[in-house]
């Protein structure tokens, strides 16, 4: 199949695509058809700048905020940035956008007939970021997760050509618990952006404060609040684990992988004992090929 010139993006969306080998998972494997690999590639290059974006990680000098249609001096303003993004993915769907990860993006919008709604519910996710910097409960973090992950397993599905009403559900599942435990490994960094994604119910719970999560290390109730948190990811996974036997071939091998970056993301946790004030605990690939093996031999 002929690919568009447009698939390939320029350099200056290389640095954001990089990011791709410091996920917990793998995000577009060799082992996939090219043209999945691909376009799998084109959704995570636009997940990853929306993220940029809204976390201020954008490389310096405001070349991104130029692709966009903004003066370069609007790189630090968020909530321009996001608009500005919205605007171009719109041009994605039904014109010429402006940035080079945009125009990788478009030829696989056309392709599998995707629809905005889960690229606009990245854009949302971020956006709330930007207002909302604490989390009262539970159902409130999940709803968050409903925006900033899941959308991005139901891509999966629909390049894929797989996504049923069942597999989205068990894919929901799969993501948010995939981040909730990066949330876990980021407790630190986050708390430096004025962030926190533990829940205020369940802080108040393990009688954890703000100031004990700016510690240098966890005390044992930070360690039992995380323990707490990362068996709710491992129920998660759990719960979405079937839907890697749901499919067959590679696409298999691709979601086991899904499911067992989360899980070796959470057994690194543990292997911490729940102290990841340091720094994120970060799964070895032993472990992670370990999972792998153990989620395809799974019948759950």
């Amino acid at each position: 199949m002929t690919r568009d010139r447009a698939d390939t993006p320029t350099a200056d969306g290389r640095l954001t695509l990089d990011k791709a080998a410091h996920e917990n998972f793998p995000v577009a494997p060799f082992f996939l058809p090219r043209a999945w690999r691909d376009d799998l590639m084109a959704v995570y290059g636009y997940a990853r700048l929306v993220d940029d974006i809204g976390d201020g990680d954008l490389a310096p000098g405001g070349a991104d905020a130029a692709l966009l249609g903004l003066d370069p001096a609007a790189a630090d303003d968020r909530t321009a940035m996001l608009d500005a993004l919205e605007a171009d993915l719109h041009r994605a769907f039904d014109g010429t956008p402006g940035h080079p990860l945009l125009l990788a993006l478009q030829p696989v919008l056309r392709r599998h007939r995707l629809t905005p709604e889960p690229f606009l519910g990245l854009l949302q996710a971020n956006r709330q970021d930007q207002v909302v910097r604490r989390y009262a409960t539970y159902a409130d973090l999940l709803a968050y997760c409903e925006l900033s992950a899941n959308p991005v397993g139901r891509l999966v599905l629909a390049i894929t050509g797989t996504s049923t009403p069942e597999r989205v559900r068990r894919s929901d599942a799969v993501c948010t618990g995939l981040q909730i435990v990066e949330h876990l490994q980021d407790v630190a960094e986050d708390l430096r952006r004025d962030r926190i994604y533990l829940p205020a119910e369940d802080m108040r719970r393990f009688h954890v404060g703000e100031a004990d999560l700016a510690a240098p290390s966890a005390n044992a109730s930070v360690r039992a609040l995380v323990a707490f948190e990362a068996q709710r990811a491992r129920d998660l996974l759990a719960e979405g684990g079937p839907l890697v036997r749901s499919v067959h071939g590679r696409l298999g091998l691709l979601l086991a992988g899904f499911v067992a970056g989360g899980r070796a993301a959470v057994d690194a946790v543990a292997a911490a004992h729940y102290d990841v004030l340091p720094g994120p605990p970060k799964p070895t690939a032993a472990r992670l090929l370990r999972h792998v093996g153990a989620t395809l031999r799974r019948k759950e």
